[in-house]
């Protein structure tokens, strides 16, 4: 059982990773790792020294090919499994403008869904990805993603 909390921000220093909810041209954009038959949203660990922000930047890139996107902070999140220790990410959303070619790393597909379906089987990390895509819809329809 994995437990998801939700927090306005945490300390830069217990960031792990950064996932980032992204659209373009009304869209969710997901990607595939060549390794897994199942979808996720662009994201990744941090690499030292480097800020959680830049971490979402580099993570978009590599796994989708955004070359030109406008990138909100949402919130702070932490998932803990079966009462183990917390493990913090920060949440981004990203309206992508336009995608480049896909870099050759480890992602295998990107690509566009009109809607994105419930089935736990869909998803990377199902114990996850829902919340976080529920607290991406809220951020959206609140009107905080626009400009």
């Amino acid at each position: 059982m994995v437990q998801v909390a939700f927090y306005d921000r945490a300390e830069d220093s217990v960031y792990k990773f950064a996932v980032i909810g992204a659209i373009k041209d009304g869209k969710w954009v997901l990607c595939r790792h060549g390794k897994r038959n199942t979808w996720e949203c662009p994201g990744g660990h941090r690499e030292a020294g480097e800020r959680i922000e830049d971490t979402a930047k580099r993570e978009l890139f590599e796994e989708t090919g955004a070359e030109t996107y406008v990138l909100h902070p949402v919130c702070a999140y932490s998932c803990m499994r079966n009462g183990g220790e917390a493990s913090f990410g920060m949440l981004y959303f990203a309206q992508i403008e336009s995608l480049g070619i896909l870099p050759d790393y480890e992602i295998a597909e990107v690509k566009c869904f009109d809607e994105l379906p419930k089935e736990r089987e869909f998803w990377t990390y199902p114990d996850i990805q829902p919340y976080l895509i529920e607290k991406l819809d809220s951020f959206i329809e609140e009107g905080l993603a626009k400009e």
